[in-house]
């Protein structure tokens, strides 16, 4: 894999290449909107022919059902998610606040010299909660839809957003596109990230499953995003925090609406408790994926 690079990477290659070719700033915002939906679905129809191609030539193979299946696992990110949060929390607990900062500057995007201890713990679990569902469930989703071209599709979307989809001055017309697509793409795997987490709450001991289907079905709606709000309301529920509200990007501060009524000051303790749910919830989603499966081999002649 070292060798041939991730399927993210060439993602993030052909997407930088349209940016740097398209994405003209002297053009107008229509022409840019317009260019950025035409990258994005060029991303989008190249990574779908690739993963269906590939797991065309895969299955033809002796245990090519395995292969394809490690093949798959590659757009999954469960262990690493794993890893990068549980770091912010030994560092918090070890180190000082400037390599927690550092190390949770890895999987959020807000300013890390705006957080205090309590802002790193929460901004980890937010991006633990928003991570099951657009990293481990989403792509896990559409595999199981559409084979290695759906969880392909899929991933490019997500890596287009990720590149493009922000609201600034170069990529706001031009990733529009890649960012309602990504909104759509993630509407289901959002709304089952957070009840996979309410359901991982009632086997967790000091988690409350009553209080996060209290907070998710009050709260989740009011986040500024269609998804991310689903499994940050869960999460907050369940562990008695207050997740999400104001936040800082390239020195701006952006408005939110708080997921949970719980606590702010957020602690590294918090963040382990979140992984422990984190594990469950995976734990839960594997063994619904496996009681489909086994639903589907049994209704197929």
């Amino acid at each position: 894999m070292r060798t041939i690079g991730h399927p993210v990477t060439w993602m993030g290659r052909l997407i930088g290449v349209l940016d740097r070719g398209l994405n003209r700033p002297t053009a107008s915002g229509a022409r840019r909107r317009l260019l950025g939906l035409l990258a994005t679905l060029l991303i989008v129809v190249v990574a779908a022919l690739a993963g269906h191609l590939l797991e065309r030539s895969l299955l033809r193979l002796p245990l090519g059902f395995a292969v394809a299946a490690i093949a798959a696992s590659t757009l999954i990110a469960q262990r690493s998610l794993y890893h990068h949060v549980r770091r912010v929390a030994v560092v918090l607990e070890e180190d000082t606040i400037a390599a927690a900062r550092a190390a949770v500057s890895h999987i959020v995007g807000r300013d890390p010299d705006a957080l205090d201890e309590a802002g790193i713990a929460r901004a980890a679990i937010e991006s633990l909660a928003e991570n099951f569902s657009d990293g481990v469930l989403a792509p896990a989703f559409w595999l199981a839809l559409g084979g290695l071209a759906g969880g392909a599709a899929y991933k490019a979307v997500n890596t287009a957003d990720s590149m493009i989809g922000h609201r600034t001055a170069r990529h706001a017309a031009f990733g529009w596109a890649a960012a309602r697509l990504d909104d759509v793409v993630n509407l289901p795997a959002s709304r089952l990230s957070a009840l996979l987490i309410v359901a991982a709450a009632a086997t967790l001991p000091g988690a409350s499953p009553a209080g996060a289907w209290r907070v998710l079905v009050r709260d989740a709606a009011c986040h500024r995003s269609p998804n991310a709000g689903y499994p940050e309301a869960a999460m907050a529920g369940a562990l008695g925090l207050a997740l999400a509200g104001p936040r800082v990007y390239g020195g701006t501060e952006i408005p939110d609406a708080l997921m949970g009524d719980g606590r702010r000051l957020a602690t590294a303790a918090d963040i382990r408790a979140a992984l422990a749910l984190y594990v469950r919830a995976d734990v839960l989603l594997i063994g619904l994926a496996g009681a489909l499966a086994l639903c589907v081999s049994l209704l197929t002649p």
